[in-house]
């Protein structure tokens, strides 16, 4: 359903954890994929960081969590976001594809009504340096 109607179909309050791969590219930026389902999952086509967050503000409970991935390099958009809607980061993971290159992607949960501590995780390696899957990446296929 689109998350911009969360609101008219659950009570408030009613989900504990949220989980969340929002589109990450402005209007505008980037290839625009022809496939429409494609485009409006990864460009805010339809609904915006700000919009993901107002739902889950409606959705969680005070104290609940969600949990987003989204491009290291939109990370402080997506802190600014969080906090402009009540959210406090709690835990940050940055993912990155091999050691020795740069992060690509940010893994961070939030808390509706949290304090301010931020734990920052260790960095996620999706591959070993041999071309493989990680002992960690492995782990989440189990």
């Amino acid at each position: 359903m689109d998350l911009r109607l969360a609101a008219s179909s659950f009570p408030s309050g009613s989900f504990d954890l949220l989980l969340s791969n929002p589109p990450y590219r402005r209007p505008g930026t980037g290839r625009v994929n022809p496939d429409r389902q494609k485009a409006i999952a990864r460009h805010e086509l339809a609904a915006t960081l700000p919009d993901v967050f107002a739902a889950a503000r409606h959705l969680l409970p005070q104290g609940g969590r969600a949990t987003l991935v989204y491009p290291a390099t939109r990370l402080g958009h997506l802190i600014e976001s969080a906090l402009a809607q009540g959210f406090s980061p709690k835990r940050l993971t940055l993912i990155y594809s091999r050691p020795g290159g740069p992060g690509r992607l940010a893994h961070l949960e939030v808390r509706k009504g949290g304090g301010e501590e931020l734990r920052v995780e260790p960095p996620f390696y999706v591959y070993r340096e041999d071309g493989k899957y990680s002992d960690r990446m492995l782990k989440l296929y189990e």
